[in-house]
């Protein structure tokens, strides 16, 4: 809802008439029309006078938005980018670890390879190949 729409809304739920609700703020009743038909809009002084008159703050008065609901929504925001970040460093762990696993595995085979070709080389010496 807009501030001109949310201001008349206001003005009729409080059951104020365009005059009264000028007089209380010093301003003429072709000012609060012009506020209401969003054809201008009220300075700063004027917006604190209108938000403590109706009791609310300049946030719910003039964007429409409850305080406590950002605050949770910043919350969220957080906890959300915390989640993230705890995927990436675990993805980045997974992937050093898969990696150190496969160059073992490549040590290993290396080793066996080199191992059968000795063997094959070499197979009249005894003390390299005995089973007990």
């Amino acid at each position: 809802m807009k501030f001109n729409e949310k201001l008349l809304a206001i003005r009729k739920q409080q059951g104020l008439s365009q005059e009264e609700l000028g007089m209380e703020l010093q301003v003429s009743r072709q000012t609060i029309s012009k506020w209401e038909a969003g054809q201008s809009y009220p300075d700063f002084q004027r917006l604190v006078m209108l938000s403590d008159y109706f009791g609310m703050s300049l946030d719910e008065l003039v964007k429409d938005i409850d305080v406590q609901d950002v605050r949770e929504k910043n919350l969220t925001d957080e906890k959300v980018a915390s989640i993230f970040n705890d995927i990436q460093n675990m993805k980045y762990i997974v992937g050093k670890v898969w990696k150190a696993a496969i160059y073992a595995t490549y040590v290993l085979l290396a080793i066996i390879a080199i191992s059968f070709v000795i063997h094959l080389t070499f197979p009249d010496i005894e003390w390299l190949w005995r089973t007990y």
